[in-house]
């Protein structure tokens, strides 16, 4: 019997209700995995449907599509000899769960619901969800007739249980329960598990990589194990970034680290170890010993495979690596810029539009997208590209100073240059008619006219007039957006998307 295993942690650009490409991209992914040996294949949070489908997971259709995306992987040639690990929603005694369904060989070994939910920040779990409350506790869950017919099973095991192989035994856990005071991976690992599972839909926030890698690496060193971490990658509809980096540990160290931001659809990383090394590990740790002893028992799902090489001594170890990190410099350009092309091509626009003052702020939004271009420039493409940014620049990103008489020769200029430095395709209008009307509007209605405060104006008549100008400076962008004559490329959608200043 082998006891080195290989394991893959996968990272996918999901989309949000996109079932059929969202299905492809899981398919691949198991196809990589298997190409690169590996025996477990764990996949991203919520990857059948997407993380960031809102309000859309109270609908029925959305649990009954994802039960059709499951049927079609359960009968996937790819999913042939290898243990998949798939995120979806579930309803059970009709409570819908976010789970994770173990599958192998048309068969569903497990289905485990999220016991925590993240509900802080950007995250509102609980107004779709609702968390697994019986710990270590498990209920026969009956399946749709169309999963029935394919696995021949009529009720398979629901709740918080853990799966044991013929040569190690693996637990789950999902996103948020790694970041809790009392993480599953404690008990279970005071219980015999030796690889622990997490499939997270985790966005991105500055040096929170650092935090994921702290956890890992602690959960690891004090109780021991293989802990399996993946992660969605890219903007699936909402307004935040999901980062990537997927990655392995063992035993307190990094074994896999994946790309933090890419623009790929399908990332899989693998690691191979030696479960004795885990073993070892736990056994030279007597109060870890000690307490197991007082630990309570997880339910277990017994699964007739052997998930080591058979081989084990012609196979390598895979080494313990250095985390790659961005410095936050890094982290704040390529962030945005990256959310910025998913929510580009997911729209079919034919570009972006910025009103460009000559101020601070949106000159940092176009470096984002200059950013975003040369990011774009690294992915290996069908169709030919420009050589450089600044030509790319030219057909993505028109840039407007939108000129009043109140703007200064500095700003205008400022404005110019930055826009030839880029490579945009840049404008400048005048548009003091569309300011003079609304001046217009309210002095009839006043019987006064608003002045700045360095022509006698009072302090809220100064803010007024400067909004009046930002405002319509907006306004007017968005009429800007869908001219066919903002770009050359004729054969996309010719709208554009306008973005705004980042303060």
């Amino acid at each position: 019997m082998g006891r080195k295993v290989t394991l893959a942690c996968c990272t996918l650009n999901q989309w949000a209700m996109d079932f059929d490409g969202n299905l492809k991209r899981i398919l691949e992914s198991i196809k990589m995995a298997k190409e690169m040996g590996a025996t477990y294949r764990l996949g991203p949070e919520l990857e059948v449907t997407g993380y960031g489908c809102g309000d859309h997971f109270l609908e029925s259709d959305t649990l009954y599509h994802s039960w059709q995306v499951l049927a079609e992987l359960l009968t996937a040639p790819e999913t042939e000899g290898i243990v998949c690990d798939i995120g979806m929603p579930v309803m059970h005694k009709n409570v819908r769960y976010n789970c994770r369904v173990i599958i192998y060989q048309q068969k569903i070994i497990l289905i485990r619901p999220k016991l925590y939910l993240a509900m802080d920040g950007n995250y509102r779990e609980g107004r779709w969800f609702t968390p697994w409350c019986k710990l270590r506790e498990i209920e026969d869950l009956y399946l749709p007739q169309m999963i029935s017919n394919i696995t021949g099973q009529r009720t398979v095991p629901f709740g918080d249980a853990v799966i044991s192989t013929a040569d190690t035994c693996v637990g789950c856990e999902t996103c948020e329960e790694l970041f809790t005071a009392n993480s599953p991976h404690i008990a279970m690992g005071l219980d015999g598990v030796e690889i622990f599972t997490n499939g997270s839909g985790s966005h991105h926030q500055l040096r929170k990589l650092n935090v994921r890698v702290d956890l890992i690496t602690s959960a690891t060193s004090k109780v021991g194990g293989v802990y399996m971490y993946s992660n969605l990658i890219g903007c699936d509809g909402e307004r935040v970034y999901y980062d990537g980096c997927s990655m392995l540990a063992l035993n307190g160290e990094i074994v896999g680290q994946g790309s933090q931001f890419s623009l790929d659809e399908v990332e899989v990383t693998t690691a191979t170890v030696d479960l004795e090394d885990v073993r070892s590990y736990r056994g030279s740790i007597m109060s870890r010993c000690m307490q197991t002893q007082q630990s309570m028992s997880y339910p277990r799902c017994y699964l007739n495979v052997v998930l080591g090489h058979y081989d084990s001594v012609a196979i390598a170890d895979t080494p313990a690596i250095s985390v790659q990190y961005f410095i936050p410099e890094e982290e704040i350009s390529l962030g945005p810029a990256c959310w910025l092309w998913d929510y580009l091509r997911r729209s079919k626009m034919a570009g972006f539009f910025l009103p460009l003052s000559g101020g601070i702020d949106s000159a940092a939004t176009a470096c984002l997208v200059t950013s975003d271009l040369r990011r774009v420039l690294q992915l290996p493409e069908d169709q030919p590209l420009p050589t450089d940014s600044s030509k790319l620049a030219g057909q993505l990103l028109t840039t407007c100073y939108m000129a009043t008489t109140n703007s200064s020769s500095d700003t205008r200029d400022r404005a110019s240059r930055l826009a030839q430095q880029i490579g945009s395709n840049h404008l400048t209008i005048a548009i003091d008619d569309v300011v003079s009307a609304n001046m217009a509007v309210f002095s009839q209605a006043f019987h006064m006219t608003p002045k700045f405060k360095v022509h006698g104006g009072s302090g809220a008549e100064n803010l007024a007039l400067q909004n009046v100008q930002a405002r319509s400076r907006m306004v007017l962008s968005y009429l800007f957006c869908p001219a066919d004559t903002l770009g050359p490329i004729k054969e996309r959608v010719p709208a554009r998307l306008r973005i705004g200043q980042c303060g």
